[in-house]
C-alpha cells in the first residue's frame, strides 16, 4: 500500500450492485457487533502457522519460510492489506492502536467479552516483532517485495513471489520504524501487565532497546529499506521518537523518557506544530493527547476536527466524513475518531473543557464527533452503505482480495480470491473451496471478473468514498476499495467506547435521513411453536429501506429470529419461500428453499436473537420453521 493508503493493485470490495440508490431509514448501529467483526479481519490477515481455532476457515498456513533465506525466522505477523507484504511501519502502528484500546478501554472490552480477542490480536503482532528484533541494534522491518507481489493475484497460501526480508541496523538506520515498533512494544507491555507480567517484561525490554537504537542511529527507514518507499514513504522520524518516549514513560514511569520528550519536543515539533491528522505516518497529535503537557496543541487537533479552530479546520465531505486524503481516506477518519474519543475521556477525567478559538465546548462534543465518524462508516452516509464488511450491513458487499489475492491487492488474505469459499453469510456456497491459482491466472480469471469473490473478509474497513461522498466499487479502484490494518485497528477502541458509553446498549441513536423518505411499514411479529418441543420461535419482520433501480422498487427486509423459550435450541432449519433476491445471515443447506444459521451461530440460547437480511422487489418472502433440536 502506498503512503496515502492504497496498494498498486488495491483490494476491491465487490458490493452487491443490486442495491443502487441511497437508502433511507432509521437505523441502529450495533457497535458491539462491529467490534467483533474487526477481530475477524485481523484473523484473516494473519501470516504464519494458523491455530485450529481460527474462525476464518478459508485461510490456511502461509509464509512459513519467511526470513529463512536470511538466516532468521520471521514467520507470523500480519499482511498489510490486499497484498502479502509484511510492512513494518503500518503493522507496528496497528499494534500500538490495538494496545491503546486494551489499556484505555479495558473495562469496556471486558464487559463485551472481547478483551481476550484484543490481546490475541496484539500478541500475534508482538510475537512477530520479537522475532524481528533478534539483537539490540537490528530490526527486520519488512518481508516481501511490494513490486512483485502486486503483479501477482494469488492466495497467500500459494504465493510464488519474492519473500525477501529487509532489516535495519546501525549502518542502515530507520528511527521512524524502530521508534514506532518501540511504541508498540511499550503499549503492549501495558496491555499484558495485569494478565501476563513475564511477557509484559519481555515486551518492555524490547521497547527500551529499540528506542535506544532509534535515537542513537538516526535516519528514515525508507532510505534503508527502499522497497517500502513506493508504498509507505515516511515523512520524518521525529514524531515516532517522541511517540515512543511518551509510551515508554507511561509504561515505566521513568522520568528519563518524560524529560526526553520535553527537552526535544520543541525542535522535533511535538509542541510547536498544530496537527490536523493522526495516522501511521504522523503521530504528533497522538503524542499531544498522550501527554497532558501538550494539551494546547492537542486542543488544536480537536478544535480543528470540530471546526472551531478559527478557520484552520479539517475538511469534511457533504455527508460529514473527515476527509484527509484521496487514497484510503477512511484510515484517517477512523484514527482521528479513536483519538478524539480518548481525548474526550482525558478531558472528562480532568473535569476540563475544550478551549477552541471559536469557543469552549464540553468533552462530549468530541465523543459526538467520533460517533458521527463511526456511524458514517457503518451506514449513515449518502450511499446508505456500510464501509465495514459485516453480515448486518445496511448494504451488503463482498470483499475480494488482490492477489487473487485479493482480489484486490494487497494480497488479501481474505479474498485472495481464488480462494476458497467462505462459510459466511454472504457466501453462496456451504463448503470451502481451496484451489491453487498461479500468478498470471489470478489476473486472467479473477481480476476482471464481474462476479463477487467466494470469500468474505469480515471487519475489513475499505478506503472509502471521495470528497463528495461518492464510492465506486471496482477492483481496479483500489484507492477506495482496499482495506488496511492501519484503517481497521483504531476501530477496536472506538467501537468499544461507543458500545458501552453514553449511548448505552451497544447501539447508536437512530437517525432519519430526509433525502428520500422510506415507506413506512409496521413490524409485525409472528410466533411459530413447533409441536415437537413447545418452544416458541418468534420472527420480527421489518422493512428498513427501499429504493428505485430502473423501474423496480427494491426493499431491504430484516428478519429477527428470537428464541422466546427458556432453553437453548440448535440446528435450526428454516424454509423461505417466494425469495427472489440475495440473502445474508443464513446459509443454504442444499435443499430447496431451506436455510440454516451460520456455523458460528449453531445454538440460540434462551431469549437470544439472530438477524438475517434479504433484498427483493415485491412482497416479502414467507419464512417458517422446518426443524430444530
Amino acid at each position: 500500500m502506498s503512503k496515502f493508503g492504497g496498494s498498486l493493485l488495491g483490494v476491491s470490495l465487490l458490493l452487491t450492485v443490486l442495491l443502487a440508490a441511497a437508502t433511507t431509514a432509521a437505523e441502529y448501529y450495533n457497535y458491539g457487533s462491529a467490534l467483533d467483526k474487526t477481530f475477524w479481519f485481523f484473523e484473516a490477515q494473519r501470516s504464519g502457522k494458523l491455530p485450529a481455532t481460527l474462525r476464518v476457515k478459508w485461510r490456511g498456513h502461509s509464509g512459513l519460510k519467511d526470513g529463512l533465506a536470511q538466516g532468521v525466522s520471521l514467520e507470523g505477523g500480519y499482511y498489510d492489506a490486499g497484498d502479502h507484504v509484511k510492512f513494518g511501519l503500518p503493522m507496528a502502528f496497528s499494534v500500538t492502536m490495538l494496545s491503546w484500546a486494551a489499556v484505555d478501554n479495558r473495562k469496556e472490552l471486558s464487559g463485551l467479552n472481547q478483551l481476550q480477542q484484543t490481546l490475541w490480536s496484539i500478541r500475534w503482532g508482538t510475537d512477530y516483532f520479537i522475532k524481528a528484533h533478534p539483537q539490540p541494534n537490528v530490526l527486520w522491518g519488512q518481508v516481501g517485495d511490494g513490486q512483485s507481489d502486486h503483479y501477482c493475484w494469488q492466495r497467500a497460501e500459494d504465493m510464488t513471489t519474492s519473500r525477501t526480508a529487509y532489516k535495519l541496523d546501525q549502518y542502515h538506520p530507520g528511527s521512524d520504524l524502530a521508534g514506532e515498533t518501540a511504541a508498540a512494544f511499550a503499549a503492549a507491555s501495558l496491555a499484558f501487565k495485569p494478565y501476563n507480567s513475564s511477557y509484559s517484561t519481555i515486551l518492555l525490554s524490547h521497547a527500551k532497546e529499540l528506542f535506544s537504537f532509534a535515537d542513537k542511529y538516526r535516519g528514515l527507514y525508507t532510505d534503508s529499506i527502499r522497497n517500502a518507499k513506493a508504498f509507505y514513504m515516511s515523512s520524518g522520524c521525529s514524531d515516532e521518537l517522541l511517540w515512543a518516549a511518551a509510551w515508554l514513560h507511561r509504561a515505566t514511569g521513568d522520568q528519563y523518557y518524560l524529560k526526553y520528550t520535553i527537552d526535544n519536543a520543541g525542535y522535533m515539533g511535538g509542541t510547536g506544530w498544530g496537527m490536523k491528522e493522526f495516522s501511521w505516518d504522523n503521530k504528533y497529535a497522538g503524542v499531544q493527547v498522550l501527554l497532558s503537557k501538550y494539551q494546547m496543541k492537542a486542543d488544536y487537533f480537536a478544535c480543528a476536527c470540530l471546526k472551531k479552530n478559527g478557520g484552520y479546520n479539517i475538511q469534511t465531505t457533504p455527508g460529514g466524513l473527515m476527509y484527509a486524503r484521496e487514497w484510503n481516506n477512511l484510515q484517517y477518519s477512523s484514527a482521528a475518531a479513536f483519538l478524539l474519543a480518548v481525548y474526550s475521556d482525558y478531558l472528562s477525567a480532568a473535569n476540563a473543557k475544550l478551549n477552541c478559538p471559536d469557543g469552549s465546548v464540553q468533552p462530549q462534543a468530541l465523543l459526538d464527533f467520533a460517533r458521527s465518524q463511526a456511524d458514517y462508516i457503518l451506514g449513515k452516509n449518502r450511499q446508505g452503505m456500510s464501509y465495514l464488511e459485516s453480515d448486518w450491513n445496511v448494504r451488503e458487499y463482498i470483499i475480494p482480495r488482490r492477489s487473487l489475492v485479493t482480489i484486490h491487492t494487497h494480497s488479501w488474505i481474505w479474498t485472495k480470491i481464488s480462494e476458497f469459499t467462505i462459510e459466511a453469510l454472504q457466501s453462496r456456497q456451504s463448503f470451502v473451496q481451496r484451489s491453487s491459482v498461479s500468478c498470471v491466472q489470478g489476473f486472467d480469471s479473477w481480476y476482471t471478473r464481474s462476479q463477487a469473490d467466494p470469500n468474505v473478509i469480515y471487519g475489513a474497513l475499505v478506503g472509502g468514498p471521495d470528497q463528495n461522498d461518492n464510492y465506486s466499487d471496482d477492483r481496479t479502484n483500489y484507492e477506495q476499495s482496499e482495506p488496511t490494518l492501519s484503517g481497521t485497528a483504531p476501530l477496536v477502541g472506538l467501537f468499544a467506547k461507543l458500545s458501552v458509553g453514553s449511548y448505552g446498549g451497544g447501539y447508536s441513536k437512530p437517525y432519519q435521513t430526509t433525502k428520500q423518505p422510506a415507506t413506512s411499514y409496521k413490524a409485525t411479529p409472528t410466533t411459530y411453536t413447533p409441536k415437537q418441543s413447545g418452544a416458541p420461535i418468534e420472527f420480527l419482520h421489518s422493512i428498513t429501506a427501499n429504493w428505485m433501480a430502473g423501474n423496480t422498487r427494491y426493499y431491504r427486509h430484516k428478519v429477527i429470529i428470537k428464541n422466546s423459550s427458556q432453553k437453548q435450541i440448535s440446528d435450526l432449519k428454516l424454509k423461505i419461500e417466494d425469495l427472489s433476491g440475495p440473502i445474508w445471515g443464513l446459509i443454504p443447506t442444499g435443499q430447496k428453499n431451506t436455510y440454516q444459521l451460520p456455523r458460528w451461530q449453531k445454538i440460540l440460547r434462551a431469549e437470544q436473537t439472530h438477524d438475517f437480511v434479504y433484498v427483493q422487489g415485491g412482497p416479502q418472502a414467507k419464512v417458517s420453521v422446518l426443524s430444530y433440536y
